[in-house]
């Protein structure tokens, strides 16, 4: 049964409707890139359903700010922050993998990997190997791969992941991770879920945040223009991580992809760029290959010399 069997929520909803009448006390989350935008109001959801909420950021600062926002606003004083989550002791109910880049120039980690690839697959990837032991200990967690309809743009492209052997194409950069970011939800599964660990995908809608940072200020003011009436909130953006990292009727179940509080079809092109999800996407060929060389490259860095 999925989600959209039994629920009336939809494109419009928002977290807090979606986690209405839902007591999460007790339960724990980590929510990475929860300094703004989705991440942020994510992470204050959860909490005001009662879950203790880790914000994972880059920017210590910027997440004390919102996490003392936080605090204030639910009432719930078991929100804190991190600079990195992976030495967390103790169960962990609910991952979600939120933080992310998109179209920015072209730049490379010191290990020599695409930025695009390297924040929002390998980086989430490591974090929730390094996580495995908590998940496994909540007996039931979920792990919510914030993607998107961007999966349209590309496949992995296992030959060229870097971006060695043709032109840098920072759309096409964004794309393949997006792609990346389901499989890991299709392998995670796979992998983990004997262990009580599933993972699923999810598409947050089209929200303007500071993920367009890098945009051309002209086509960022032309796309404003053309999608009023399509975009969301960010308070709407949220609500498909939240239901399907909460949601009862998911329980045991994985590797699929949910858009607007339901399960996306499997399209053979992205409709209007926000809609669907390609084959490609939910391959689990692809997904056991990306796995493998994921370890590859993330064991390589840790004995990397320096580190």
């Amino acid at each position: 049964m999925t989600i959209n069997d039994i629920r009336g929520f939809g494109a419009r909803s928002t977290a807090d409707e979606v986690l209405a009448g839902v007591d999460l006390t007790g339960r724990t989350a980590v929510v990475t890139g929860a300094a703004s935008g989705i991440g942020a109001e994510t992470a204050r959801a959860l909490a005001g359903a009662g879950a203790s909420v880790t914000l994972a950021v880059r920017d210590v600062g910027a997440g004390e700010r919102v996490a003392a926002g936080i605090r204030a606003s639910t009432g719930n004083d078991r929100v804190t922050v991190e600079a990195f989550a992976s030495h967390r002791r103790g169960p962990l109910d609910i991952l979600i993998n939120n933080a992310a880049v998109m179209n920015a120039p072209e730049a490379y980690t010191v290990a020599g990997w695409e930025l695009h690839f390297a924040v929002n697959h390998l980086g989430h990837f490591a974090l929730a190997l390094a996580l495995r032991p908590a998940l496994a200990a909540s007996g039931a967690a979920r792990i919510v791969s914030v993607a998107s309809a961007a999966n349209g743009g590309s496949p992995v492209v296992f030959d060229d992941l870097f971006f060695t052997h043709r032109p840098y194409d920072a759309a096409l950069a964004y794309a393949q991770s997006k792609t990346a970011n389901v499989l890991f939800a299709v392998e995670a599964t796979r992998r983990w879920s004997q262990e009580g660990i599933t993972a699923d995908a999810v598409m947050p809608g089209g929200i303007w945040t500071g993920l367009q940072r890098h945009w051309d200020p002209a086509v960022l003011a032309a796309e404003k223009e053309r999608a009023v009436g399509v975009v969301k909130t960010v308070e709407q953006g949220a609500a498909t991580s939240v239901l399907v990292a909460t949601a009862p009727e998911l329980a045991g179940s994985g590797g699929r992809y949910f858009e607007d509080c339901h399960e996306a079809e499997i399209v053979p092109e992205v409709v209007d760029g926000l809609h669907g999800v390609r084959d490609w996407a939910l391959d689990p060929e692809a997904a056991r290959r990306l796995w493998d060389v994921s370890t590859a490259l993330t064991d390589a860095e840790r004995r990397r010399p320096g580190r």
